[in-house]
């Protein structure tokens, strides 16, 4: 379970960070939440290593939950498109998630 909790505390962060990456194009200040955002999500993610998580596991899902994430919040936050293909994507990304947390049980 603690795994779990670090892997979302890590997912969470690297989503901050790549959408503080967005605004520092903006305003330099933001590039302080990019460093801090993807500095704590790595941390996160090695201490959801150290608690068990497999690596394969971990790193699916961080990835495939941090880009549907950004792409869902850059659609709301900067108005970037999200089109029906891009959807299929995140369904194709999460799909194969699946298939990897289910190939390691």
């Amino acid at each position: 379970m603690t795994a779990w909790l670090f892997l979302i505390g890590a997912i969470v962060c690297e989503v901050s960070g790549t959408l503080s990456l967005r605004l520092a194009m903006e305003k330099k200040r933001w590039y302080a939440g990019v460093v801090g955002g993807y500095t704590a999500a790595f941390m996160l993610l090695a201490l959801t290593l150290v608690h068990g998580m497999p690596l394969g596991v971990a790193y699916g899902i961080w990835a495939a939950v941090g880009v549907a994430l950004t792409a869902v919040l850059s659609t709301l936050l900067f108005r970037e498109p999200l089109t029906w293909l891009m959807g299929l994507g995140i369904v194709l990304i999460a799909g194969g998630v699946l298939l990897i947390e289910v190939g390691s049980l």
